[in-house]
Parts: C-alpha cells; structure tokens; sequence
C-alpha cells in the first residue's frame, strides 16, 4: 500500500530555517515524481516545489524561489524539503504527493497519493 509520512515540521522564527522530510512506502520511489504543496487556513492547497522521477530536475512555486530547496534520497526513499529564511506567509500544512512517472507538476489535481502533513508555523 503506497504511503507518504511528512515530518519536521514546527514553530520557528522568521528567518530560521526548517527541514521537511517525506518518507514514502509500498513503492520505489525511482519511479515517481514528487511533490510538495502547502495549505494555509482558509485558503487553496498550493504547489510549492516538485522534483522530476528522471533526472531530478527541480521546480518551485515563485514565492518560494531561492528560499527552499527540494531533493531526493532514492535510496533511503526520502523526498526532503529545506526551506530557508521562513517568513510569516509561509506558515501553512505542509503535504507530500507522489504521481506515476515524469511529468512536474505543481496542480493539485495531477497527484494522486498524499501524505497527512506536517504543520510549519513561523512566528516570533
């Protein structure tokens, strides 16, 4: 059964730094491209930055560009998420998604699979 586990998340200061990592099982993660997507309270779940299964390409939503960082671990089957000099506008649950094959995508509707999230809080 193929499934998705965030963690990491938690309260920081804006400009502190926080690591997200998804962990997925019940499939090889050679296989998918991942992503990852953000929800804040009352507004729209967002893509925020996806790695290509291929070549491991990398996309991020604009608002995050040169901020976080996306990478991906085949053999621990790990997908991580750094993300940098946090802002307020940042805090959100942060979600993990996982789509068959090679096409990047930052559309909630192309992922099938979902992880439960992890909450990302940055106030002072």
């Amino acid at each position: 059964q193929l499934q998705l586990v965030e963690s990491g998340g938690g309260l920081v200061q804006p400009g502190g730094s926080l690591r997200l990592s998804c962990a997925v099982s019940g499939f090889t993660l050679d296989y998918y491209t991942i992503a990852w997507f953000r929800q804040a309270p009352g507004k729209e779940r967002e893509g925020v930055s996806c790695i290509s299964k291929s070549d491991g390409s990398a996309y991020y939503a604009d608002s995050v560009k040169g901020r976080f960082t996306i990478s991906r671990d085949n053999a621990k089957n790990t997908v991580y998420l750094q993300m940098n000099n946090l802002k307020p506008e940042d805090t959100a649950s942060y979600y993990c998604a996982a789509r068959l094959g090679v096409v990047v995508s930052l559309h909630r509707a192309d992922f099938g699979s979902w992880g439960q999230g992890t909450q990302v809080t940055v106030s002072s």
